[in-house]
């Protein structure tokens, strides 16, 4: 945290709070547009806001204890929730009643800890138990169950320690294609699980780590952050996997780290971290008990640190990164959710070149071609020429058209795995629209 600081004037990170939102929230995360931030809540309860308005347009109760997780589907339209109370609720923004009912509700055996849809479909769920167990949820006609993820023995406990139990499974997440499940433990190790065959496919241990609290990865997917019990965040580059195979090897490997990063000062440890859009900051949530701070480090920059935001005395317990730009939400122990943003200093010189600040009014008096995007003899002389010029009535040269947008949308869908997640798709199309509800004053 000594190192030396960004450039000030190429800042891309937020550094100060646009507004807070009164929600009553312990969580706060974006949803995939930007435009909607969903807030969880110890009740019970989840609250949607609209950051255009800073108002709430959706209440979503269904949990009768506390609300452990949210996650958004890639288009917006579907939210899931999970809660102590055993159950996942999933919410569809397009119904037509407010408040909505669940569109469906899953029940489990203990508290579900954590659960987030497919990154290509929101009919297939990963569940975290508080007990220390993962599950693949289907919810597809053609592959409907719920399929644990069960962590394959190590050689030397195959022979000599059957009886060696498993270490409990302490945070799940797909990674941004879908094709794999990231699970850490409380054995200070990650597990790499397919989607598909949910099989695994590789363990990689952490050299003094502890117990594994949380996993983020950046947009595209190549680097990871993790957090763990001996206060350290570590980013790994994440490796590339082959495609399972019947009986085939499970990849033993150590991961290396290629940053560190701690509170070398106050030795806090971290309550959530998330990663710009880019890729190229990191935010950090502090577990302070006085005060609010999310540490930030330039990743570009050899992982730097860049700076300290302060939000005051209430102390912080989440931070998620926008999708899009440089804003954070920052949900505090009394419930408000804190949007920082990057403030620009107004500048009118930018407007024109020749702008000149002036003590007083001054009359002006205005050319009749001085704001004229073109000189109006040369778009005449332009327009003639445009008359003079053959149009071809024969249409367009085929070799010419381009690629329709669902064409490159589709790029890699070949790949057996992102197959599979197509499947039977959802209904979370870009085209779905939330109803707007206007309350009589009466």
């Amino acid at each position: 945290m000594n190192g030396t600081l960004s450039n000030p004037f190429n800042i891309t990170y937020p550094t100060a709070v646009q507004t807070s939102l009164v929600s009553g929230a312990s969580f706060a995360k974006f949803d995939p547009t930007g435009r909607f931030v969903a807030g969880g809540r110890p009740d019970g309860s989840a609250v949607i806001w609209d950051l255009g308005t800073k108002a709430p347009i959706r209440w979503l109760e269904g949990h009768v204890k506390g609300v452990t997780s949210v996650d958004w589907s890639r288009n917006s339209r579907y939210v899931l929730t999970s809660s102590k109370d055993w159950n996942i609720c999933i919410w569809d923004m397009a119904s037509d009643l407010d408040p909505p009912l669940p569109h469906s509700t899953i029940r489990f055996d203990s508290p579900v800890a954590s659960a987030s849809f497919h990154p290509r479909n929101s009919k297939i769920l990963l569940v975290l138990l508080s007990v220390g167990e993962s599950y693949i949820v289907d919810l597809r006609k053609e592959h409907r169950g719920r399929y644990e993820l069960v962590e394959t023995q190590e050689e030397s406990d195959e022979e000599g320690q059957m009886n060696k139990p498993r270490a409990a499974m302490t945070v799940a997440r797909f990674d941004p294609t879908g094709k794999h499940v990231f699970v850490g433990t409380s054995a200070a190790s990650i597990l790499v699980f397919n989607a598909r065959t949910r099989t695994m496919i590789a363990r990689h241990k952490l050299p003094g780590a502890g117990s594994m609290k949380g996993l983020e990865f950046t947009k595209g997917g190549r680097r990871l952050v993790t957090n763990s019990s001996d206060r350290i965040l570590r980013q790994f580059n994440v490796p590339i996997y082959s495609n399972p195979t019947t009986g085939g090897e499970i990849v033993e490997q150590e991961l290396e780290p290629t940053y560190r990063f701690n509170d070398p000062i106050n030795r806090n440890p971290w309550h959530a971290m998330s990663y710009s859009p880019d890729g190229e900051w990191l935010a950090g949530g502090a577990a302070d008990n006085a005060q609010h701070k999310i540490y930030v480090w330039d990743i570009a920059n050899e992982g730097q640190f860049a700076s300290a935001l302060d939000g005051g005395p209430e102390p912080l317990l989440h931070v998620h990164w926008h999708p899009h730009k440089p804003c954070i939400a920052s949900t505090t122990n009394h419930g408000n959710i804190l949007i920082w943003h990057c403030p620009t200093p107004e500048r009118w010189g930018a407007f024109a070149g020749g702008f000149e600040e002036v003590d007083e009014n001054v009359e002006y008096e205005e050319r009749e071609d001085e704001f004229d995007i073109e000189d109006g003899d040369v778009l005449v002389q332009r327009k003639m020429k445009e008359e003079e010029e053959e149009i071809d009535i024969e249409g367009l040269d085929g070799n010419a058209q381009a690629a329709p947008d669902h064409a490159r949308v589709q790029t890699g869908d070949d790949d057996e795995d992102v197959a599979w997640a197509l499947e039977e798709p959802d209904e979370d199309n870009r085209e779905w629209r939330m109803r707007i509800v206007i309350e009589d004053e009466e």
